[in-house]
């Protein structure tokens, strides 16, 4: 039997044809998956671009010299020591924010342990992130040495706040027994809350280095826990010159002011100072507005054996008495008011007396002005002692009734008094009112003590500060200035630039207040605070050379 021929060729041609579709299947599926995988890459490449996109701000090093440089001419750096290149990405895109807020104050810098320089360096200062959490590790460095490991909160606002006060106290939100107070960044989350909280509103009104504050803040957090569910207690820093609208709209003149509101409207001011946590929830339970306060008595309008004189009855009263002891004074001075009841005593004996040595007379300097300034009066208390209306001694170590009554039955020169501060050469500038604005506009940096010359904290600081001024004096931008709050017309400048205790640092950059200086008293802190302004300035003249 004859095979087909034709049958043959079409088998052959068709297994061939299998062939081919199958070749071209395999080829189709390899293509498809190169393709795939050139995806995948171009996915993994564009992660790992994003990945180490970091700001130019932060500064990547690597060598042990680089490493030692950076730590010697920055003053406050922020180290990120990283396992991997990737171990550190959520910390540096949180990093690169920070870096561009406190650009100029503080320095942040990246370390990879990763690469093989990197392992070295990390190796030399010891440091071994893979042991720690997220496989990194933050280091904080000041003036050169290791300064604390960075343990607070990894947000935005702690990271700041840490940086421009490496040495100071942790932001109030991120005590964790703060956790019921609702805790208010800007005005836009102030009047969202107002406008959306059904529960009364007790605010409290806040400057970080209020002193009075600090010690209200645990008290209020308790109250807030205490209250919780049925009232909201916030908080909110306003001590930033952008919230000084807020400040006029609520009439906060002072720290803290607690304002109270119900669905929305401001209806109270809350001003118990020393309150309790009860004391508080007590008074949510039935808010009353604030008893108008008794208006102190003026000192001459009381039941006192003291003289009181005027511009007017100056003169004549002294034709009239010999032997007078004046006590110069002003009614909100807290060392007048404790001497006055000394001053009533000595005077209820020698006011009265048929023979006594002299009298005792006051003079509110506030009022009578004329007669205060041509004695020269500049703090409070004066005392100064007449004879046959002459001046003859001015006498500061007369403050107890004791004393007094024993100077005036036997009047001796006081001893010669020490030299004051401002008295003594330095290269401090000593200011006042007359003269605080003009001479802080000439300055780029003015580091300003505001003290009380009784005060012995300011006493500790002054030959730090002093010393501090010496090495700045050649440099024509820089100025450590000091104003003395107790004379004359120096104590209104002192509250305006929101000193409520002594002493107070403040910093100005042409005569614009920038913060205030909370870190060491003593001379490496003074000059440590100034050398880094320099730093910053250096920083910057490189930086537009290399522009251009």
């Amino acid at each position: 039997m004859l095979k087909n021929p034709w049958k043959s060729e079409c088998a052959c041609v068709s297994r061939r044809g299998n062939g081919i579709m199958a070749s071209w299947n395999r080829y189709g599926s390899r293509m498809r998956e190169a393709k795939m995988l050139t995806l995948v890459l171009l996915v993994w490449l564009l992660s790992v671009l994003e990945a180490v996109k970091v700001s130019p701000l932060i500064e990547k090093v690597s060598d042990h010299k680089d490493f030692k440089k950076l730590l010697r001419t920055r003053t406050n750096v922020l180290v990120l020591y990283t396992e991997t290149a990737t171990s550190g990405d959520s910390h540096l895109k949180l990093l690169s924010d920070v870096a561009q807020t406190v650009k100029g104050q503080g320095t942040i810098a990246w370390v990879n342990c990763g690469d093989s320089e990197g392992r070295k360096l990390c190796k030399k200062v010891k440091v071994d992130p893979s042991s720690k959490r997220g496989r990194a590790e933050l280091l904080h460095y000041k003036d050169g040495t290791f300064h604390t490991e960075y343990s607070r909160p990894a947000t935005f606002k702690s990271m700041v706040a840490f940086l421009k006060d490496p040495s100071g106290p942790p932001l109030w939100e991120e005590n964790p027994e703060a956790k019921d107070v609702v805790h208010i960044e800007t005005e836009k989350d102030f009047r969202k809350l107002l406008k959306k909280e059904e529960r009364p509103v007790l605010m409290m009104f806040y400057a970080p280095w209020c002193g009075v504050c600090k010690r209200m803040q645990p008290i209020f957090q308790q109250a807030a826990t205490e209250t919780k569910g049925k009232y909201v207690l916030a908080g909110m820093n306003v001590h930033p010159a952008e919230f000084d609208g807020l400040k006029q709209e609520y009439g906060v003149k002072g720290y803290p002011t607690f304002c109270y509101f119900e669905k929305g409207k401001f209806l109270h001011h809350y001003e118990n100072y020393g309150a309790t946590a009860k004391d508080i929830a007590d008074w949510l339970k039935n808010p009353q507005p604030p008893q108008p306060k008794t208006p102190e008595v003026p000192w001459s309008e009381t039941d006192s054996a003291v003289f009181h004189l005027s511009d007017e009855s100056f003169d004549s009263f002294l034709e009239e008495h010999p032997a007078a002891l004046v006590m110069f004074y002003a009614p909100w001075c807290g060392h007048c008011k404790k001497m006055k009841p000394e001053y009533d005593e000595a005077a209820e004996i020698l006011n009265k007396g048929a023979d006594s040595p002299g009298v005792l007379a006051a003079v509110d300097a506030t009022v009578h002005k004329a007669v205060s300034d041509r004695f020269k009066i500049s703090g409070f208390p004066t005392v100064k002692y007449f004879e046959k209306g002459e001046e003859k001694y001015t006498l500061p170590q007369l403050r107890n009734k004791d004393k007094i009554i024993e100077f005036m039955h036997n009047p001796q020169a006081p001893p010669p008094p020490e030299q004051s501060w401002e008295e003594k050469p330095s290269s401090v500038s000593h200011l006042g009112s007359e003269d605080f604005r003009e001479a802080l506009k000439k300055k780029k940096h003015a580091l300003v003590m505001f003290y009380a010359p009784w005060c012995p904290h300011c006493k500790n600081a002054v030959p730090h500060f002093t010393t501090a001024a010496e090495l700045f004096k050649e440099d024509r931008k820089i100025v450590y200035a000091a104003v003395d709050c107790t004379k004359g017309q120096n104590h209104e400048l002192c509250k305006q630039e929101g000193v409520e205790g002594y002493p107070t640092f403040n910093y100005y950059n042409y005569g614009k207040f920038v913060e205030k200086y909370n870190g060491d008293r003593g001379e490496a802190g003074f000059t440590g605070f100034m050398r880094s302004l320099r730093g910053r300035d250096q920083e910057k003249v490189v930086k537009r050379k290399e522009e251009l």
